[in-house]
């Protein structure tokens, strides 16, 4: 039995160059296709994040708003210094835009390049829109 395995061994000869080349073509191909979707999925987690900081500000300076009746001052209130979301006009960060008596407007900056806009003008509706439409996370509409 170890003299057929032996045999057996010194008769296998490996592969030759077409099957490598051809492996290495079909490597290449997936890696392709499969590329540029998990690309667009790093900017749709980046757009995310940023959508999700957006809409905790809003909490906290609507929680502002139930203490003081206005959101003018709220840029210094506990309720955002101590929300966690870093302010400001950076990548990762959240800018209050617009802070009025009855009105705000909150822009949070994507590290993909997308700004998420939450805005509210007195008694009217809240209104979301982004820049860069039709990439990322931010849909065509300009409406998320």
């Amino acid at each position: 039995m170890l003299r057929k395995l032996k045999q057996r061994i010194n008769s296998e000869r490996g592969f030759t160059l077409i099957e490598i080349l051809v492996v290495i073509l079909i490597i290449g191909i997936l890696a392709a296709i499969a590329l540029p979707a998990f690309l667009s999925q790093r900017g749709k987690g980046q757009d995310s994040s940023a959508k999700s900081n957006a809409r905790n500000m809003v909490s906290a300076l609507e929680s502002c708003y139930a203490n003081a009746q206005s959101y003018a001052n709220c840029d210094s209130s506990q309720d955002i210094t101590g929300s966690g979301i870093q302010t400001g006009t950076g990548s990762n960060q959240v800018n209050l835009a617009t802070l009025a008596s009855g009105s705000y407007e909150v822009v949070a900056k994507s590290a993909s390049g997308n700004n998420f806009t939450i805005s509210k003008s007195g008694s009217g509706p809240v209104t979301r829109t982004c820049s860069t439409t039709g990439s990322a996370a931010c849909p065509s509409s300009g409406s998320w």
